[in-house]
């Protein structure tokens, strides 16, 4: 089958290295019938001291919040899924890449009552550019309001990052492109917006930064998170309130943000220019101040980077991501 995804060497699963083309699963697996998975997106940048993982023990704890909701018993830790993802980096010898650890729910039970089936754990890496294009963070990109909405609080954990969700995401997403647009903007049973498809979402409006407050429909972004932090670093206000559909047609930037996205502009809504249909400074400073961050540029005032320690060649790592259940000796201290 021809494909555009890059592909790597190794792919983490249950404590080995196993090659990528083995790296299957049974079409009986209640994953494949019920979207029984929890996962994370995690990116590493390249620093003048070499790889560093963003956010790393953040995103992990997540993924472990999103187990622990699914009543999935991961049966590693947070500090054993970290050595084997910065092992799995080093196997493959990545250094800035995208990396996606998954639990999935096997083969065994044939109905919706999944405990019968056994949990998965694997870990995935690739090289992965700008998520809405390569435009996307210098330019802009084109969105729309999406015909679907986010579920209601209490319909499913939305604070939990899970595979069978995104079949929502996944209706917002193809509406947007055959209506021509890059991304969709979800709002809320209440009518108020929520999300992207899969990023988080901010507004400006006279000099303050808005994003809808955490209201049970919407993920808890981790760059969500960074670009609070950020704006109080560099004195800018922020609101997190009730935001209206028709804020966005009047708002002077908009801007999603996410893992994959990272800060991306957003140029236009439903054919309405925001503001000029150009970034705007602050969203500007803040992708800018981002990625600084990421890419040891600025200092880490908040330790969000996980640096990997070098030294180690791809041999070394390979055996290492075999024992790491064991060893978490892979992850440099956060700095």
């Amino acid at each position: 089958m021809k494909t555009d995804l890059p592909t790597t060497e190794w792919i983490w699963r249950n404590g080995k290295l196993i090659p990528w083309e083995d790296a299957s699963i049974h079409v009986m697996s209640h994953v494949v019938h019920y979207g029984s998975s929890v996962f994370e997106g995690i990116r590493s940048y390249e620093t003048p001291q070499g790889p560093a993982v963003l956010r790393l023990q953040d995103h992990l704890r997540r993924f472990f919040d999103s187990a622990r909701i699914y009543r999935m018993d991961l049966g590693y830790s947070p500090e054993e899924i970290a050595t084997a993802c910065i092992d799995l980096m080093r196997a493959n010898g990545l250094g800035e890449c995208y990396i996606r650890p998954v639990a999935i729910r096997g083969m065994g039970a044939l109905g919706l009552n999944p405990h019968p089936s056994p949990v998965e754990t694997y870990i995935i890496c690739w090289p992965w550019g700008a998520y809405l294009g390569a435009d996307a963070l210098e330019k802009g990109v084109d969105a729309c309001v999406s015909s679907w909405q986010r579920p209601s609080p209490n319909t499913y954990p939305t604070l939990a990052k899970a595979g069978g969700h995104y079949m929502n995401a996944q209706l917002m997403k193809m509406e947007a492109a055959a209506n021509g647009y890059a991304e969709a903007i979800a709002l809320s049973p209440s009518g108020l917006v929520s999300e992207g498809s899969g990023q988080n979402i901010f507004l400006v409006r006279n000099g303050v930064l808005v994003t809808p407050r955490l209201d049970g429909t919407m993920l808890s972004g981790v760059t969500r998170d960074c670009i609070l932090k950020l704006a109080a670093d560099e004195g800018i206000p922020v609101a997190a309130e009730g935001v209206a559909r028709e804020a966005l047609y009047t708002a002077d930037e908009v801007f999603f943000s996410g893992t994959a996205a990272e800060i991306t502009p957003v140029r236009s809504i439903d054919r309405i220019e925001v503001a000029d249909g150009k970034p705007g400074p602050i969203t500007l400073r803040l992708q800018k101040a981002l990625l600084e961050v990421a890419k040891g540029q600025r200092p880490d005032r908040h330790g969000w980077l996980t640096h990997v320690s070098p030294g180690a060649d791809q041999e070394n790592a390979r055996s290492g991501a075999e024992s790491s259940a064991a060893t978490p000796a892979g992850v440099a201290s956060r700095g």
